[in-house]
């Protein structure tokens, strides 16, 4: 674990894929005042997000090795962060891959694989974080779904399956941490133009990572549970609930 420090840490927050747009654009909001952990894989290879961080104003800035598909390790992850920083005030998962539907339509390893990373590394990892803020008695989760996952269409059925299993479980643990001082933040973004989907045409009303960061980081400071990024998305996908089959199997990615 490498650490870089300025002056006193106040607060640890907890990036689950540190080296995401979303999750780094997310951690500057996030980071003044506080301590701030970036955990990825190569995590000694993260010096711009590190620098990134520094400048947003964290006091601390650590990086820990973390493979998400390795969920023998979360446990001793999560362990050693907070024997290291104390207390996690946030902990943001914005790790995950999009995959090759193509690929994943004949190839059942790649199916598996987005499916591991997407749905159960995630559920795996929440249960963990959800156990360590229980005992804290506080805390704040923030789960990145998808609107790929609130009605799975034809053209990402196998990462909009995985994205709904996400949104299920996240929806469900929410309930479930009610009163016990942990709350979840449930974010269900439209198309994000960024690394992930570069050489994609965006789809409408498509948005920035810098965007879906703002939005996370006033629906965390508005103590919401759900947000839709852009907001238009939620009655937009109120209605696409009652587009008939033979027609929303038409519809494009």
């Amino acid at each position: 674990m490498t650490v870089v420090t300025t002056t006193a840490p106040e607060g640890t927050v907890l990036v689950l894929g540190g080296r995401s747009e979303i999750g780094l654009e997310l951690a500057t909001r996030l980071a003044s005042g506080r301590t701030v952990v970036l955990a990825a894989r190569r995590s000694n290879d993260l010096t711009e997000q590190v620098d990134a961080v520094v400048a947003a104003g964290a006091t601390t800035v650590a990086t820990v090795e973390f493979d998400a598909d390795d969920l023998g390790s979360h446990g001793a992850v999560l362990q050693s962060v907070v024997a290291e920083h104390g207390p996690l005030s946030t902990v943001v998962l914005a790790f995950g891959i999009l995959g090759d539907q193509t690929r994943a339509e004949q190839d059942a390893a790649h199916a598996a694989a987005i499916l591991h990373t997407d749905f159960v590394a995630q559920a795996a990892v929440l249960t963990r974080i959800a156990t360590v803020l229980r005992a804290q008695g506080t805390g704040r989760i923030v789960v990145f779904s998808s609107v790929a996952g609130v009605r799975v269409r034809k053209a990402n059925y196998v990462y909009g399956s995985a994205k709904a299993g996400l949104d299920g479980f996240a929806t469900g643990l929410s309930d479930a941490l009610r009163g016990s001082g942990v709350s979840l933040l449930l974010v269900r973004p439209g198309f994000v133009v960024g690394s992930m989907t570069k050489g994609m045409t965006p789809a409408p009303f498509s948005s920035s990572p810098a965007q879906v960061a703002d939005a996370v980081a006033a629906a965390l400071g508005a103590g919401k549970s759900r947000v839709w990024i852009p907001g238009i998305l939620a009655p937009i996908y109120f209605a696409v609930r009652f587009v008939p089959q033979w027609l929303w199997r038409k519809a494009p990615r």
